[in-house]
């Protein structure tokens, strides 16, 4: 007997066809994908911002008058977030790496933000190796030579009186979450909203611990330590992670017949947290704020995931949604490309905790560590935010557009009546014209926007340059994937 899938979202109605203009990459005008609508123009919804449309008087509403910290700002979690945030009226101050993307774009003239660009590690002494080769700052605890950006970190919270901080792996993370909690602490910050991950070897000493994970759970209980207003947040998978590119654990393969396959270690029949990190973050983490400490404050921990589904099920309603067939397969995670060390390290742990040799789904332990936070999924994050996008909706709505952006092309064959040719022979030259192009926009940035250079003795703009050469490599760059957390 089939598994019932169970999700508490209303799916909307499927469109009739979604049409992608078939016409050459090099030719077609880029558009960020939030400014294209699955809403026809002649639907009301498009037209309700129409001088001729009545509309009742809007009731008076007081602007916020808070400023909010926030780091890794053109990450997932955290541009969802200033996106809804600034909308209603706060004020951000956003720490960036660095300027380059439409995301980082979108961020940094946004008149709502001060971005503060710059690092959250520093690099102490020349950072190479005896080998003559540069410091993989992505590796997981210390790093010889790397340290904590205390200047920008301080300046960051300068004048906030709340924050959403979630960590990366450059750098120390484990130090530099504890420095950004002493730096909240001083600051008075009045609501700290950490972005947490378990260590699941503390749930049980069966389980071996997810290096990246655990260091998120070691700074949750520093935070919890020095006494910050405190909430965390722990986000389920995101939707947005499958992609056709060859990146480990969320690559949809696709087949010489156009269908796709997964290839994960999960188990096929164990659910797991689902989560639009991109549509529903934001919306969720604004409601913490606004509902306060008295609600959320005292160290809660909240899972944001909306759908709870197993990975056969998570491929029924992506087919369903991108209406192509995709399969799920459970074997061992595939590196096909460079990734960064730390990343690397993650998976393998990753594959060792879901054990490809257990055949119970029951066993498989809990994806949030604490089976209480499994369960709570979706009622706890529906609590704060009612109107979640599904995977159903993000492979039909958006994964085609997010392909598209990264240089794939099999959604235009498909409307040309053509098989299953997934990468373009091209996508490299289309990758570096696209990056051009969004280096192009960025050039702009400061006119709306604020921009200031993070930390003390910064580095020349040649030197930073040759800085974020330094990184090259270490991060899976792309349109779709600069810059964004992997599993966190």
């Amino acid at each position: 007997m089939p598994a019932e899938i169970l999700s508490e979202l209303p799916l909307r109605p499927a469109p009739r066809d979604i049409k992608i203009p078939n016409t050459s990459i090099h030719n077609e005008e880029r558009r960020h994908k939030h400014s294209r609508s699955s809403y026809s123009e002649m639907s009301p919804l498009m037209s309700r911002n129409n001088s001729l449309t009545w509309r009742p008087a809007k009731r008076p509403m007081p602007t916020p008058d808070k400023t909010i910290a926030v780091i890794n700002a053109a990450g997932r979690q955290a541009a969802s977030f200033i996106r809804v945030a600034t909308a209603v009226g706060f004020h951000v101050r956003a720490q960036m790496r660095n300027l380059e993307g439409v995301v980082a774009t979108e961020v940094s003239t946004n008149p709502n933000v001060t971005v503060l660009q710059g690092e959250l590690y520093t690099k102490e002494t020349p950072a190479e190796s005896e080998k003559g080769q540069c410091v993989d700052v992505t590796k997981n605890g210390p790093i010889s030579g790397i340290g904590v950006n205390v200047a920008l970190i301080s300046e960051l919270f300068r004048g906030a009186q709340l924050a959403f901080i979630n960590t990366t792996f450059y750098g120390d993370e484990e130090k530099i979450g504890m420095a950004l909690a002493d730096a909240a602490k001083k600051a008075g910050v009045q609501h700290y909203v950490y972005s947490s991950m378990p260590d699941h070897h503390a749930y049980n000493k069966d389980w071996p611990s997810l290096p990246l994970w655990a260091s998120k759970h070691r700074v949750e209980d520093y935070v919890k330590e020095i006494g910050i207003p405190a909430t965390f947040v722990y986000t389920g998978i995101y939707n947005n992670n499958f992609t056709s590119l060859p990146y480990p654990l969320f690559c949809t393969e696709m087949q010489p017949d156009g269908s796709w396959i997964w290839q994960a270690p999960f188990h096929p029949n164990a659910k797991l947290p689902w989560l639009d990190a991109e549509h529903d973050v934001g919306p969720a983490i604004l409601q913490i704020f606004k509902d306060g400490v008295k609600k959320w404050g005292g160290g809660k921990r909240i899972a944001l995931a909306y759908e709870m589904l197993t990975p056969l099920e998570a491929c029924e309603v992506f087919t369903r949604g991108v209406g192509r067939p995709v399969r799920y397969v459970r074997g061992p995670i595939e590196v096909k490309v460079k990734i960064p060390e730390g990343y690397r390290i993650q998976l393998e742990a990753l594959e060792e905790l879901f054990n490809l040799h257990n055949e119970d789904p029951e066993k498989q332990p809990p994806y949030f560590g604490d089976i209480e936070l499994d369960r709570s999924c979706p009622r706890a994050a529906l609590e704060l935010w009612e109107g979640p996008r599904g995977l159903e909706e993000y492979a039909r709505e958006v994964f085609p557009l997010e392909e598209q952006a990264n240089g794939l092309t099999w959604m235009i064959e498909e409307d040309d009546g053509g098989g299953g040719n997934n990468i373009d022979n091209n996508h490299n030259n289309h990758h570096h014209q696209e990056e051009g192009h969004y280096q192009h926009q960025n050039g702009h940035n400061g006119m709306n926007g604020h921009i200031v250079n993070g930390g003390v003795g910064s580095e020349s703009e040649e030197e930073e340059e040759d800085s974020d050469s330094d990184d090259e490599g270490l991060v899976m760059r792309g349109n779709k994937r600069a810059d964004e957390e992997w599993l966190a």
